[in-house]
């Protein structure tokens, strides 16, 4: 498959900008956050818990897929050296310029400046202290999953994979929900480290369950969307997935509103899991019959997702900050949230970030 897949990257744009919702949302939701508005929607909370479950892992995925097909012949050193330059630069100067400014908005009343702030980020780790990667969560994982990747690329490669597995998949894929059952490794690795990791914490050193959960949607997006023949079974049975995908997060809510029995915990986070399985089968089934086409902001959009995630949420709390302060309904804060953010975040890309050589590199742009 050398084609260009438009449709990942319509995806993977459609993903970044739920991330942005996401977040805005999460400022008004009932759960804690960075910042809050004095009036919580605790009604936001089971939407917001559903797009959760499936949005950074299918993420994941279609990172995967777009690693293999920016791989393509590269030797482990030279695609070492890109995830690197293209990861791991703009994780160091978003931890040292983006982060601070986010700590600081939520505890500014501990400080007389953001430099007086900055002066203090490394007093500690991230709640009690103040050094944190934040949001950038993601490419710390991303990062560390490319890395691990590496032995696997000749596996990927060989004879084997190439005429065993590969057709292995093709046939799965072809049966009548096949695809589905790649929901056994993701479900089999939760129910060993989940009774040891139970949280989602983003602090990489406790998260072993999560970063293997990300891990196998990695290696599913590199194994699944680079095969033109199970892309097709996917959209072929679209429909499949979609209305699996209902009725996992009908029974999902079902067992939200149940008791806290063990039993049924257990059930409600399994269901979770099967949901964002379905759910994302069925966004690239969907995403492969209407979205493979390019058009003349793709290009554009695609270049410029990754600076817009690394800037989006620093700007939702400077930007929040002085909203909340304002006298006025929910509707309309979160309207003047949502404007601003993005209209201040187009501002410093189009006008700052592209502009500047050396900053271009430091956002993950070609210089």
């Amino acid at each position: 498959m050398n084609k260009r897949q438009y449709y990942i990257d319509w995806i993977r744009t459609g993903l970044i900008f739920s991330v942005f919702f996401f977040h805005v949302g999460m400022v008004f939701n009932g759960w804690d956050w960075h910042i809050k508005n004095d009036v919580r929607l605790e009604s936001l909370n089971p939407f917001m818990a559903m797009l959760h479950a499936w949005r950074m892992p299918l993420l994941f995925l279609v990172s995967g897929a777009g690693t293999r097909f920016a791989l393509g012949f590269r030797s482990k050193r030279k695609y070492f050296a890109e995830r690197s330059k293209r990861l791991l630069l703009p994780l160091v100067f978003g931890i040292l310029v983006l982060v601070p400014v986010q700590v600081y908005i939520e505890k500014i009343s501990s400080y007389s400046s953001l430099w007086d702030f900055y002066t203090h980020f490394f007093e500690g780790v991230y709640p009690k202290g103040n050094f944190s990667w934040h949001h950038l969560w993601f490419i710390v994982y991303l990062y560390f999953i490319s890395i691990v990747f590496i032995p696997f690329i000749s596996f990927f490669r060989s004879n084997y994979y190439q005429t065993v597995v590969e057709t292995g998949l093709e046939k799965l894929s072809s049966m009548k929900g096949g695809s589905g059952l790649l929901f056994i490794p993701i479900l089999l690795s939760q129910l060993l480290l989940r009774p040891y990791f139970p949280v989602e914490t983003h602090a990489f050193y406790n998260d072993w369950a999560y970063l293997t959960l990300f891990f196998i949607y990695f290696l599913l997006g590199f194994a699944l969307l680079g095969n033109s023949r199970v892309v097709e079974n996917i959209k072929a049975q679209r429909r499949i997935w979609f209305l699996g995908g209902i009725l996992a997060f009908a029974g999902w809510m079902m067992l939200s509103g149940a008791s806290n029995l063990l039993a049924v915990n257990i059930l409600r986070e399994v269901t979770a899991l099967l949901m964002s399985w379905l759910i994302s089968l069925a966004i690239l089934g969907y995403g492969k019959k209407y979205l493979n086409k390019d058009h003349r902001l793709r290009k554009a959009l695609n270049e410029a997702i990754y600076p817009f995630y690394l800037i989006h949420q620093p700007v939702i709390l400077v930007v929040g900050y002085w909203v909340l302060a304002i006298s006025t309904g929910v509707l309309t804060k979160a309207i003047l949230l949502i404007i601003w953010s993005l209209v201040i975040c187009a501002i410093l890309y189009i006008g700052i970030i592209t502009r500047t050589r050396y900053l271009a590199g430091c956002f993950g742009l070609k210089r």
